[in-house]
């Protein structure tokens, strides 16, 4: 989250593959309802983004959630 309010979360992930990425984003928004996923692979962090609109997004529930799939998600630090 940052300084403003806007509730999004960062994501440095392993996931290599669109198929992948699709999977997981489903996932995300089946399991949370009220948040978006969505994910940038060109990045050399294969960032995973995540927006909640009503409430700010859980990190540990988003990387357990990775992790019970069998992939590494870790928060990015602020720039």
């Amino acid at each position: 989250m940052n300084a403003a309010g806007l509730m999004v979360e960062v994501f440095r992930t392993n996931v290599t593959d669109r198929s992948q990425a699709n999977w997981i984003i489903d996932r995300i928004q089946n399991t949370f309802q009220d948040y978006r996923a969505s994910f940038d692979l060109e990045d050399c962090d294969r960032i995973l983004v995540v927006r909640c609109t009503t409430e700010n997004v859980k990190s540990s529930l988003v990387i357990g959630l990775l992790q019970d799939c069998d992939f590494i998600a870790e928060v990015l630090p602020d720039a």
